[in-house]
């Protein structure tokens, strides 16, 4: 579950090595891509934060971002 803050929602992942937390960041940036909804987010070494909000709508949560969220959360296994 994505926490709602400051009318963004936030995740943080932790990988094993910068390695797997980049593959991770090369997977979501794919799948963002082809929805053409793109994340806010921060990369240092095996910790990835990311944000969500839809920038077209006055940067607020909205049904696009749930979806992409679920999408990421998909793809952390």
């Amino acid at each position: 579950m994505w926490p709602e803050i400051d009318n963004k929602l936030y995740q943080e992942f932790i990988f094993p090595d910068f390695s797997k937390a980049f593959a991770f960041m090369t997977r979501v940036a794919l799948a963002a891509e082809k929805m053409d909804h793109h994340p806010t987010w921060k990369n240092t070494y095996n910790k990835v934060e990311i944000w969500l909000s839809t920038h077209d709508a006055g940067d607020i949560v909205t049904e696009k971002d749930r979806k992409l969220a679920a999408i990421i959360d998909k793809l952390t296994n």
